[in-house]
């Protein structure tokens, strides 16, 4: 028996500017539950068009997007808005944190958006807050943190209203190359407990060392979609000429 993808994108393009700038063509791509799956390309691909799309941030020109059933096409912008509360969370390489909270307070805010409870809201921020290793600042702002502190409250903050699937976007791209360690670590393990991961990066190294599948985008349109088996050597030169990526 067949195992119903979580993210389906059937025939999907996106044209900006009247027709004239093509961003994704005609891409057809699944995703099933608790993969770790690796967008790459070089700038201008298309990687964060698909990310936004299947986020519910922007809507296809042709094509449908599912995710767990929820048709993004063709749904009201108030079901997306409820979409994104609900089903998605996601890390931003700026971590766009609100400056003029704490932690515990940034973290919650999904929670509450979500019409969760504050004492529930706040015993499953404390929960998260201990399990990625930084519920000793809970109640410092983020200009007093450091990235990977800042990152982890961002990854704390994606994943407080329990969602199907994390969209991470260039995670380690403000970091330093330790602090951006520790983080893919973290999502490394948040997928081992089962969560699904769509990682839009351009570096072929991070691609491949935590991608348990490789999808490569040039110019709107899907060029190399390869599994990675745990412990695979690839060298970055099989892939860097398709992607346009750093080592």
């Amino acid at each position: 028996m067949s195992v119903e993808p979580l993210v389906r994108l059937q025939n999907v393009t996106r044209t900006y500017n009247g027709s004239s700038t093509v961003a994704l063509d005609d891409v057809s791509l699944s995703v099933t539950r608790g993969e770790f799956t690796a967008i790459m390309g070089a700038s201008g691909s298309g990687k964060s068009t698909l990310l936004n799309l299947v986020a519910g941030i922007d809507r296809p020109s042709s094509g449908r997007i599912t995710v767990d059933g929820f048709d993004l096409t063709t749904a009201s912008e108030t079901d997306l808005a409820r979409y994104r509360r609900q089903r998605v969370g996601f890390v931003f390489q700026f971590f766009n944190l609100l400056g003029n909270l704490n932690v515990l307070e940034n973290v919650m805010v999904p929670a509450q958006l979500a019409g969760v409870r504050a004492m529930e809201a706040r015993k499953r921020v404390r929960a998260l807050l201990e399990q990625l290793g930084i519920a000793a600042i809970e109640r410092s702002y983020p200009q007093r943190l450091s990235g990977g502190e800042r990152q982890r409250v961002a990854i704390a903050r994606a994943l407080v209203n329990k969602p199907l699937l994390v969209l991470a976007d260039e995670p380690t791209g403000a970091l330093d190359s330790r602090a951006g360690a520790q983080v893919m670590g973290l999502l490394d393990e948040l997928n081992r407990q089962g969560q699904t991961i769509l990682l839009v990066t351009h570096s072929v190294h991070l691609a491949t060392a935590h991608g348990r599948r490789v999808v490569i985008l040039r110019d709107g349109a899907v060029v190399d979609d390869a599994g990675i088996e745990p412990g695979q050597q690839v060298r970055a030169g099989d892939l860097i000429g398709i992607a346009g990526g750093d080592q």
